[in-house]
């Protein structure tokens, strides 16, 4: 019996029945449904918010100096870590110091010249041994009054206690009170344009060793100095017109003083005499000096002498006074080291006088023009521990005059450097030779 209308029962197809997709059809159905789709939204973020201050201050200090300067160009941060590494800083803007922007940005300072007081816009620093400078402009260059000046190292001390160097100019005592007060550290102090009242603030640097006084000294600001810096391991004196008390002064109360340097001075007669009483003074430089001593009241130099000099270096000098050479050679009766240097007046009967200096171990001459080789023979002949020997720039020191005395001496010598001229020959042959350098063989590096 059959029934119309009934439809055909089809069994329903099984899943294992259906073909199965080919692995190429599969690639091309998911790279399709990639390309279509937009690229996932990658978050923007600074890897370098991961790494703290003090991880991220040690791999910019690691950046070579010449790639050191732009980093801080990358975002607020990375400005100030960088200023961290800022020591040492020269302003010539003054409104930047007083506003206070430099001791925000470079808070760690240690080394400050401010010396230029200009109001131009030149700022310059220095991260490690490189140096970084920004120039917008520079106007015509104007002295500051003492006012502003003080206020500019009042804001200067407040924010950089650990100050170690500081170079001002027309600074006043107050304003010098101020910096004493905050940094305590502070070593080198370098004055210009400075007076004797401005130097009772120096006596308040408790640890000051390092002093540079530029301007119209006299005895009483020697005195102060004197006084106040006991601790002093160096001074030096530009321009300054002190006398043989000023000096004495300095000699019997400043007991540490190594160093002790005079250039264009205007010094009273007899100054000299002053320097027998620094009984530590290792070393003595007169630079740009157009004379030793007036020659009135050296008897004094010839009582006394410094006994623990060891180097005396005498650069642009006039020596045509032979009262004062002859004072100033028996002051330094004990030095090892001697250096001339650009001075004018070193002739045969000048430097004669040095035959007084019977501990001389090295000797250096450079442009001394009117000295001959039988000059400079006559002397270092009698220097029986003459060990270094350079002579540079002396046209009148000739190779062929050179006798067989002379000659021996220069085998016997440690260190022998020998260019009196650009047309002296001897210094080839003797650097072929060997001669000049007998310690060479026992002091090779391995």
């Amino acid at each position: 019996m059959s029934f119309p209308g009934k439809k055909k029962e089809t069994s329903p197809v099984s899943p294992l029945n259906k073909r199965r997709a080919s692995w190429s059809e599969l690639w091309v159905n998911h790279h399709h449904h990639h390309l279509l789709s937009p690229p996932p939204r990658i978050p923007k973020s600074d890897l370098t918010l991961l790494l703290s201050d003090p991880t991220l201050l040690t791999i910019i200090a690691k950046v070579p100096s010449p790639h050191r300067k732009t980093l801080s160009l990358v975002c607020k941060r990375w400005l100030r870590l960088h200023g961290t590494l800022v020591r040492s800083i020269k302003v010539s803007d003054w409104g930047v110091l007083e506003s206070g922007r430099v001791v925000s940005r470079f808070p760690n300072l240690d080394n400050v010249d401010l010396v230029v007081g200009r109001c131009g816009g030149l700022v310059s620093f220095t991260v490690g041994v490189g140096c970084y400078q920004s120039v917008d402009f520079i106007e015509e260059e104007r002295p500051l009054s003492a006012e502003i000046v003080d206020r500019g190292l009042r804001v200067l001390a407040s924010g950089c206690s650990s100050l170690r160097r500081l170079v001002v100019a027309n600074a006043s005592e107050l304003g010098l009170l101020s910096v004493a007060e905050e940094c305590t550290k502070l070593q080198e102090l370098e004055l210009h344009k400075c007076c004797d009242n401005v130097l009772l603030g120096v006596g308040a640097f408790e640890n000051l060793q390092i002093l540079r006084l530029v301007g119209l000294v006299s005895d009483i600001g020697l005195m102060i100095v004197a006084q106040g810096c006991k601790r002093l391991v160096k001074l030096e004196l530009v321009g300054c017109r002190g006398g043989f008390d000023g000096v004495k002064e300095i000699g019997e109360c400043c007991q540490m003083l190594e160093e002790f340097s005079v250039c264009d001075h205007k010094m009273e007669a007899g100054w000299l005499g002053g320097l027998g009483y620094c009984e530590n003074l290792k070393t003595l430089r007169l630079v740009s000096c157009k004379k030793i001593d007036c020659g009135f009241g050296l008897g004094e130099c010839l009582s006394r002498s410094c006994p623990a000099l060891e180097r005396l270096h005498l650069e642009k000098c006039q020596l045509r006074e032979k009262d004062a050479v002859k004072a100033l050679f028996k002051m330094c009766e004990a030095a090892r080291e001697i250096v001339f240097q650009d001075c004018w007046g070193l002739d045969d009967d000048i430097f004669s006088l040095a035959m007084a200096l019977r501990r001389v171990k090295l000797l250096y001459l450079e442009g001394c023009s009117l000295l001959t080789t039988q000059g400079l023979e006559s002397v270092i002949l009698h220097w029986h521990e003459l060990e270094h020997l350079k002579v540079v720039s002396c046209k009148n020191v000739k190779d062929s005059e050179i006798s067989p005395l002379l000659s021996a001496l220069f085998s016997d010598l440690v260190e022998l450097q020998w260019r009196p001229d650009t047309r002296s020959h001897l210094w080839s042959s003797l650097t072929e030779s060997g001669i000049g350098n007998k310690g060479g063989k026992f002091f090779k590096k391995t």
